[in-house]
């Protein structure tokens, strides 16, 4: 298997894959390349699915659609295969999960679309520069991620939970953290909530629904980013005949550097709400609604 470390480019995180030469969840690799989450349907059912991202754009901010039958991504990585150039990809047919694979040839279709969702591994680079830590970075491990009971706006047979990603961060931190993925909005941009994870309809953060706990100290806070594992939690309830993901934290690398997602910041705007948010100790400090949510 590839050195984690030798894993620098789009380009050799999908060339180790497409050999099998690795199979791992991504969050940390290529730095300063952006990452994507990606969902496989029938063209049938992709004008629905493409209205549920455009209603849903904190959970499926698109960064790439395909053609029916094109498996390459040419807008993200003109020389990729999205049959082969992830780590790992889930099997979903009549919305249950029926199987995780390293390659996804043998059962392509040609009227398959395909499409690429932003990820938050891709601000991460950002938040490690500005001196702002990620603990599953630096555990080595993936993400935490969970459902919660939050709604999506439906679209078709296309409905379900928001999924949510978290990293514990110091206050001061997470001030730091709203300020600097807020600029990233193709990439989820900005959390939805910081602390309070029962108002998310989470219970226990020691139990992520996806990915590996991680530990929260006590004086840290959970901050949540909508995820774009979303979309299989809706699979779920759209019961379609056949559909393919990546399986979560294992990544689509893109050719598009980081600095091309930024975009234009209120500095003031989101120090202020983000600061009156952290005094509020009567309530959660909630950002959805802010930023473009």
């Amino acid at each position: 298997m590839s050195d984690r470390s030798a894993l620098t480019s789009g380009t050799s995180v999908r060339d180790a894959c497409r050999h099998r030469r690795f199979d791992g969840q991504t969050s940390g690799l290529a730095p300063g390349f952006a990452q994507a989450n990606l969902v496989v349907i029938p063209a049938e059912s992709a004008n629905d699915f493409h209205e549920f991202c455009r209603c849903n754009p904190k959970p499926c901010p698109l960064l790439d659609v395909s053609e029916p039958g094109n498996f390459v991504p040419s807008r993200v990585a003109a020389s990729a295969d999205l049959r082969t150039d992830l780590p790992r990809y889930r099997i979903w047919k009549n919305g249950e999960l029926a199987d995780e694979v390293t390659d996804i040839r043998a059962i392509w279709q040609d009227d398959f679309v395909s499409f690429l969702i932003g990820c938050s591994f891709t601000f991460e680079a950002s938040l490690l520069s500005a001196g702002v830590p990620v603990r599953h970075l630096e555990l080595g491990v993936n993400v935490s991620m969970y459902r919660t009971n939050r709604p999506c706006t439906p679209s078709g047979v296309f409905r379900g939970p928001l999924v949510v990603s978290m990293r514990p961060m110091k206050p001061a931190d997470a001030i730091r953290a709203v300020e600097i993925t807020s600029r990233y909005p193709d990439v989820h941009g900005s959390p939805i909530h910081l602390g309070f994870p029962q108002q998310l309809g989470i219970s226990d953060l020691s139990r992520p629904d996806y990915g590996d706990a991680v530990p929260i100290y006590d004086d840290e806070l959970p901050v949540f980013w909508a995820c774009g594992v979303t979309p299989q939690a809706v699979l779920h309830a759209a019961k379609l005949p056949l559909a393919i993901t990546h399986s979560p934290g294992c990544m689509f690398v893109t050719d598009i550097r980081d600095e091309a997602l930024q975009r234009a910041l209120d500095r003031s705007r989101v120090s202020t709400a983000s600061f009156n948010l952290l005094l509020d100790a009567k309530g959660p400090a909630d950002f959805f609604g802010f930023f473009g949510a």
